[in-house]
């Protein structure tokens, strides 16, 4: 009889495990893959490609359903919102998430002369605008500056919370990517978000923008591992493969380990910028490489 019902309980754990196991792969991917309209850039800039195309290669050519829109393939229509209604138009039409809007050219948030400053602040307003229009969760800001490594984490710091305050009324957040100099240097941006110390400021962790001079590089890993407590998305940028098809310049599996070790469970975008590949080949070899690395962690993060 003992024998029995320790069998029964036995076979009932199983059960259950296997249900658990079960309810756990049912909750989908450990991460979910956008496409950067970056990844386009030589073609949309050569007129090959049109903005409003975007969506529709995400999803007919590479079967991915979240796109991150870079502001400067449609600069001038930030308020147009016949414009807007057609790409939330064609996303929805296509079942394709706008997820945010890169956003430069718009000055420097951490301008040391405060009109400059003010009028940067004031001109990311209408992007806010738009992300909400299209039902995007952040925009990504720059964090540039001048002066000494205190004196820009004030300055940059001051701008966001400025921004932040105006985008906490449209339900958007604001993203600094690392995006060169200062805002390379993990440590440093990491600050930053300390000293806003605002719900609606987050970062954009990238892969591969470290450089901080012409010579100077920071450890992408340190970076990443730093950014990550406030990264509400993250780009995965790919430049360059080997014969394996591994990204030559970033070990994905280390840095999706990261990633997924603090916790991150969004939107990781493919952005593919390099000379090696076409930009369609780009892509799809650094999406093959994200499903691999998805794979090879999935039972280590289950």
């Amino acid at each position: 009889m003992n024998r029995r019902i320790f069998l029964q309980k036995s076979a009932a754990g199983v059960i259950g495990l296997s249900v658990l196991s079960s309810c756990s792969r049912s909750q989908g991917p450990l991460f979910n893959i956008s496409l950067a309209e970056w990844s386009l850039h030589r073609a949309l800039f050569a007129g090959e490609v049109e903005h409003l195309d975007f969506p529709k290669i995400a999803k007919e050519n590479f079967d991915i359903t979240g796109v991150e829109y870079v502001n400067q393939f449609f600069m001038d229509k930030a308020e147009d919102k016949n414009y807007l209604g057609e790409m939330k138009k064609r996303c929805s039409d296509l079942g394709v998430n706008s997820l945010l809007i890169m956003c430069d050219k718009e000055g420097r948030l951490g301008d040391p002369d405060k009109s400059a400053q003010r009028q940067a602040v004031q001109n990311h307003y209408k992007w806010v605008r738009a992300a909400q229009f299209l039902g995007c969760h952040s925009i990504r800001v720059n964090a540039y500056s001048e002066g000494s490594y205190e004196e820009q984490q004030k300055l940059v710091a001051d701008g966001l919370r400025q921004l932040c305050e105006f985008a906490d009324g449209y339900g958007v957040n604001v993203l600094v990517e690392n995006h060169g100099g200062l805002s390379s240097n993990g440590q440093w941006l990491s600050g930053v978000m300390k000293m806003v110390d605002h719900p609606r400021v987050g970062t954009l962790p990238d892969f591969g923008n470290f450089q901080l001079s012409k010579d100077e590089w920071y450890d992408r890993y340190r970076g990443v591992r730093e950014l990550m407590p406030w990264a509400k998305a993250v780009s995965a940028k790919a430049s360059e493969f080997d014969g394996d098809g591994e990204e030559i310049r970033t070990d994905y599996l280390r840095m999706m380990r990261i990633v997924l070790q603090a916790g991150y469970r969004g939107y990781v975008g493919i952005e593919y910028s390099g000379p090696q590949l076409s930009e369609m080949e780009g892509i799809a070899a650094t999406k093959k490489l994200l499903l691999r690395v998805r794979e090879q962690l999935t039972e280590e993060f289950s």
